[in-house]
């Protein structure tokens, strides 16, 4: 069976590819455009379109506060995750207010 495939991003490029998981010794995945280190963003995945660029602003908020899109389950897809800068700013406001760590805040669903 071959090796499980995931999402890798380059946020400079604003493109995602799926390669293999890295193991635990691995060095990070290059991006073949630019030769940058890539994130990998999980199996669940979904990248907003190039010329997207509020979504890629999100996502980039998203990746580099360590949330990643792998599946819980195998039906089930990786939970709640904003979609534009007003959500995102919603829940950096309420985790300031709350003391709540940011990464935490983002991945709520609803805010109290």
């Amino acid at each position: 069976m071959p090796p499980a495939k995931t999402s890798h991003v380059c946020l400079p490029c604003r493109a995602s590819f799926k390669q293999a998981r890295l193991g635990p010794a691995e060095p990070a995945r290059r991006c073949p455009r630019c030769a940058e280190p890539m994130i990998e963003a999980g199996a669940a995945f979904q990248p907003p379109r190039r010329r997207d660029a509020a979504g890629w602003r999100t996502l980039s908020v998203l990746l580099n506060a360590g949330i990643r899109f792998h599946t819980d389950c195998c039906d089930e897809g990786p939970g709640y995750r904003p979609r534009t800068l007003f959500e995102v700013r919603e829940r950096m406001t309420y985790a300031r207010r709350t003391g709540e760590p940011f990464a935490r805040a983002l991945i709520r669903r609803e805010l109290p």
